[in-house]
């Protein structure tokens, strides 16, 4: 198979096409590429989990415009849910609701509930107009590995195993939506994401963090398995960690291996003289460089030596729940 990599204008027409026939196709979003197919189309699901190598208990996040209506595929029981819509969608966030069957099994690991979404991308959203049905999506790369953040990132993973991927630039959010459930009386944060607890404490009036237990029926993606992995050895340590950074960097430098530390920007004194991989000097930068600095760190380093930041609040949450799934 050819993989072609086309604009959302010029390819749109041909990516309806593929994914009304039952095919799958690489598409943009606002945090990540997603691997997308109709999701009340089982054998087209099934094909992202063969192409991606993906475990069949992992469910997928159903993406819909913004004028889709919703009530046609998730029964909503609480009234803040409405409230959270208002405010936040389209964009970085994902609901757990109650699915009423629409989706198919295979995309929402056989459970009951149904992870929906509306990105705010533009290309995404005339796609998902085009196509006008729910595409499900998990990120376009082969799973565990690091997501995709632009289309020659999904190449890269990808080529000879779809055959369009629709070109939208580079991905403005960097990591995947959060994820939050809906179906109680408190929103629970499934995976932390762009969209913060605080963000939605102040239009929810609440919000917990859910604990994963062993064993625990899984409702989102992102929350059971090894993800976001560079294909290079990682190490983390912690921003009081420094000085331990520093000499695996240089036990790693006299074995004749080539170690790159991947940090904020203010950390660049610290470790002047030695590979950098620079994230940003604040959250949303970080987030946004995170995934394509593993990319480009796989490419140049045997070893990323990764240094975290000294705070879980806000954006950093998710920052980290990605950092210590990559890196730890």
């Amino acid at each position: 198979m050819t993989t072609e990599i086309l604009s959302v204008k010029a390819g749109i027409e041909k990516a309806k096409e593929i994914l009304l026939s039952g095919g799958i196709i690489g598409m943009p979003t606002e945090t990540v590429y997603g691997l997308a197919a109709d999701g009340t189309n089982s054998a087209a699901v099934k094909k992202i989990f063969e192409v991606k190598g993906r475990p069949s208990d992992n469910p997928l996040i159903a993406h819909v415009h913004k004028d889709y209506d919703i009530s046609t595929l998730v029964h909503i029981r609480q009234n803040y849910v409405y409230d959270l819509i208002k405010a936040y969608m389209p964009g970085p966030l994902t609901l757990v609701l109650e699915s009423k069957g629409v989706i198919c099994k295979e995309a929402v690991a056989g459970g009951d509930t149904l992870a929906l979404r509306m990105p705010s991308h533009t290309g995404c959203q005339e796609l998902l107009r085009a196509v006008n049905i729910p595409l499900v999506a998990p990120s376009a790369n082969l799973s565990k590995h690091t997501s995709p953040v632009s289309a020659q990132h999904v190449f890269a993973d990808l080529d000879g195993k779809i055959p369009l991927i629709l070109d939208g630039g580079r991905c403005k959010g960097g990591i995947e939506s959060t994820v939050l459930d809906v179906t109680g009386k408190v929103p629970r944060i499934l995976r932390a994401g762009l969209i913060t607890k605080e963000m939605i404490e102040k239009v929810a009036g609440a919000c917990e963090i859910a604990e994963h237990k062993d064993g625990d029926k899984v409702k989102s993606p992102g929350v059971k398995y090894r993800h976001y992995r560079p294909k290079c050895d990682t190490a983390l340590f912690s921003i009081t960690e420094t000085d331990k950074a520093a000499a695996l960097y240089d036990s790693e430098l006299k074995k004749g291996r080539t170690p790159y530390i991947m940090c904020a920007d203010n950390l660049s004194e610290k470790f002047a003289g030695k590979n950098l991989l620079l994230l940003g000097k604040d959250g949303e930068e970080i987030a946004y460089n995170l995934y394509d600095k593993l990319l480009e760190g796989e490419k140049k380093a045997d070893i990323i030596i990764a240094v975290s930041f000294g705070r879980c609040d806000g954006v950093y949450l998710g920052i980290m729940n990605r950092l210590v799934k990559s890196c730890g």
